[in-house]
């Protein structure tokens, strides 16, 4: 699918299908093939505005059996039954007319992309005699941008004391030979992203086409038949408006006019210079591309000035910068655990309990985590720079109904059932409502199984006799005695019993200590009379 909508989002900006073929190593059959459904739909280049998500949308209703096509070696024992044909006509002329006399003479039916696989793993040395240097035309006013990373050396931060090693991050605009350098010390997603934006500051507009080099930080895939754009650069590029073509693996060719200025930006910037932070270091190359790479006598421009040329012919071609500015993300991939949440970073951040096991693509800026499944938006997180942040919701609802009974909730809920009610759950929060939540929220659950009314009764009758408890409600409603009259106080009219405590027990103290007691009631009574 992220192959298909890269041949129509370079369609649609204007790329002919030749180009396309040749750009993106697909066969012009296989463009004509997919792009199809929308020509006879009546679109065409140059139309109202297309995102990605638009077109994927219409890819899946066009070709809805669509799958990942992956390059594989199924048609190559075809290609052997033809190795002697194919060896001595390499050199004479180019594998596409190879292709096309074994398609038409041989029913061939194995793609040109293919071939050309098996051509350079199969007969590298006839391969290699075929191989000839062909200067590039004139590149158009803004039409492109070469980039790639150079080696700098080691810097001492005076600081820390640490060593570094220093990258150069190179943009250079072909026609005019104007530069842009920053110098990295890492060269990871976030430093790409962030020097293609502070450059395209720097040029004051944007080139419609970026050839960068099969970087692992900007191609997650490094193939020329299948270059696969990370989601950090895709989006710039998208937000820009600019188009992607990686050049080829291990061909410095496809690029050349920012591999040459490689060693004079390391004599002429870099050599023999004091940094005193890597802030520093930037700003100084800012200035160094503008005051002395810009303004230098360059031989292909006829001794003319970068900067000259620049500021004639292509400055005013280049795609105007966005009203606003470029919202750095990175973009990662996590598993969700059996708790629900995701690591990014040193934070944990929950999703719904739904995607358990399931990998998802995350969005991180400064101030904001999203979280994508199969391409859908599932949740949005405010960024934290360290701990966990959890979403209850993202919880089954039987798993989090204790935590979502709050204080508040449940002296809501008791506010319903009745008076008595309330005050019984006013009670239980008053001193300390975490510690006595749990009783609240029992009290409450009462009212699912008895009811309003005998709950209120009983919570009633609790507070009468003086243990407004969670264990005394549930036993007044098990035992449903909330309605009973409460008893009567004093004797209600019961005989007295007059023998004392002597002759109550009588019957089961033993003799001896039927003695004692009468001598303990002698000497207690002849206290009483001396008194």
């Amino acid at each position: 699918m992220v192959d298909i909508i890269e041949i129509y989002v370079h369609w649609y900006a204007g790329r002919s299908k030749s180009q396309l073929g040749a750009s993106l190593g697909v066969d012009r059959k296989t463009v004509r093939k997919y792009l199809a459904p929308a020509e006879a739909a009546g679109i065409t280049p140059g139309g109202p505005p297309m995102s990605e998500g638009d077109w994927a949308k219409l890819i899946k209703s066009w070709f809805p059996d669509l799958a990942d096509r992956r390059l594989n070696q199924l048609t190559w024992p075809e290609l052997d039954q033809h190795r002697d044909y194919i060896k001595s006509l390499l050199g004479m002329v180019t594998v596409t007319t190879i292709h096309q006399r074994l398609r038409d003479e041989h029913k061939l039916k194995a793609s040109v992309s293919s071939l050309r696989r098996w051509v350079h793993a199969s007969l590298p040395d006839e391969a290699s005699r075929s191989r000839v240097t062909v200067l590039r035309d004139d590149v158009e006013p803004g039409s492109e941008a070469q980039i790639d990373y150079g080696f700098m050396g080691q810097w001492t931060n005076p600081r820390t004391g640490k060593r570094h090693r220093v990258w150069a991050f190179v943009m250079v605009l072909p026609c005019s030979r104007h530069m842009f350098v920053r110098p990295v010390l890492h060269m990871n997603q976030h430093a790409w992203t962030e020097a293609h934006a502070e450059a395209f500051r720097f040029f004051g507009g944007v080139p419609r086409r970026l050839v960068p080099d099969n970087l692992r930080t900007g191609v997650d895939k490094p193939d020329l038949y299948d270059p696969k754009i990370n989601r950090a650069y895709a989006e710039l590029a998208t937000y820009y408006g600019a188009l992607v073509d990686p050049a080829r693996a291990l061909h410095p060719k496809d690029k050349p006019r920012v591999e040459r200025p490689m060693p004079y930006i390391r004599d002429s910037f870099w050599s023999g210079r004091q940094f005193t932070s890597i802030e520093h270091m930037q700003a100084e190359a800012v200035t160094w591309a503008q005051n002395v790479a810009g303004r230098r006598q360059c031989r292909p421009l006829g001794g003319a000035a970068p900067l000259a040329v620049f500021e004639a012919v292509e400055a005013q071609a280049l795609l105007p910068l966005p009203d606003t500015p470029f919202v750095l993300a990175r973009w990662s991939t996590a598993t969700v655990g059996p708790d629900i949440h995701i690591k990014v970073g040193h934070t944990l951040y929950s999703v719904p309990w739904k995607l358990i096991g399931r990998r998802v693509d995350v969005r991180s800026t400064a101030t904001m985590v999203q979280v994508f499944h199969d391409g859908e938006l599932v949740k949005t997180h405010a960024a934290l720079e360290q701990g966990k942040r959890t979403d209850k919701s993202d919880y089954p609802p039987e798993k989090i109904a204790f935590q979502m009974r709050t204080p508040i909730w449940c002296r809501t809920q008791a506010a319903e059932v009745g008076e008595a009610c309330g005050m019984v759950i006013g009670q239980l929060l008053e001193v300390n409502a975490i510690y006595r939540l749990r009783a609240a929220q029992g009290v409450i659950a009462l009212r699912k199984k008895y009811g309003d009314g005998r709950l209120e009764a009983a919570c009633a009758k609790a507070i009468t006799v003086g243990d407004p408890s969670y264990r005394t409600i549930k036993g007044i409603l098990v035992a449903g005695t909330e309605t009973d009259p409460e008893p009567e106080t004093g004797d209600a009219g019961a005989a007295a019993f007059l023998h004392g405590p002597q002759q109550l027990f009588a019957a089961t103290i033993p003799t001896q200590t039927q003695d004692e007691l009468r001598d303990d009631q002698g000497r207690n009574e002849s206290q009483e009379a001396v008194r």
